[in-house]
């Protein structure tokens, strides 16, 4: 096997963590400050809006969120929509 299969066959191995954003608040320090459980801080995004995936600070596709059936049932899944060229974004 050539160096290059090798080393892109180790490199296939190596996990990594996606995270999916779901939205963004910005709120002031006192309304912060005023949050008690069961406060509701709103979000720059609607409920259909469709999530973003990042790996680090780079977006690489965009989805809606599901519910897992199955044995993962009660889970949040990710249907992807939308995949970002991968080469260029990271």
């Amino acid at each position: 096997m050539e160096d290059r299969d090798m080393n892109t066959a180790i490199l296939e191995q190596v996990p990594v963590e996606i995270a999916v954003s779901v939205g963004r608040a910005r709120p002031m320090v006192r309304e912060l400050m005023r949050l008690d459980r069961d406060s509701v801080l709103p979000l720059n995004r609607r409920i259909e809006d469709p999530v973003e995936l990042f790996i680090g600070d780079k977006l690489i596709a965009r989805g809606v969120l599901e519910e897992m059936e199955g044995e993962n049932a009660g889970f949040l899944g990710v249907r992807l929509t939308e995949i970002i060229d991968l080469k260029a974004a990271l």
